[in-house]
């Protein structure tokens, strides 16, 4: 006769949720835009900190070809001084 093994019940080991989350589009794929335009200073001044940081992905809500173009367009602006460097 074989003995079962009993499942391990671990308290330390993580349990993860089988659910699965619906994938939300940041505000530029919504949008449908393909170029993020660096003399708007309204949407990119959203993206920046009050000290002149750009928002990180996880913050901003961009998805990762979106948060590369943000940063050229920022970068672009602040080298043809219409956002700060820094405040």
């Amino acid at each position: 006769m074989r003995m079962m093994k009993k499942p391990s019940t671990n308290p330390r080991r993580k349990r993860t949720l089988t659910t699965i989350r619906e994938q939300t589009q940041c505000r530029f794929c919504r949008e449908g835009k393909d170029y993020i335009d660096y003399k708007d200073l309204d949407t990119l001044s959203k993206l920046l900190s009050n000290r002149g940081k750009i928002f990180s992905r996880k913050r901003s809500g961009n998805c990762a070809g979106c948060q590369r173009k943000v940063k050229r367009a920022i970068k672009r602006a602040r080298f043809m001084a219409l956002l700060p460097y820094t405040n």
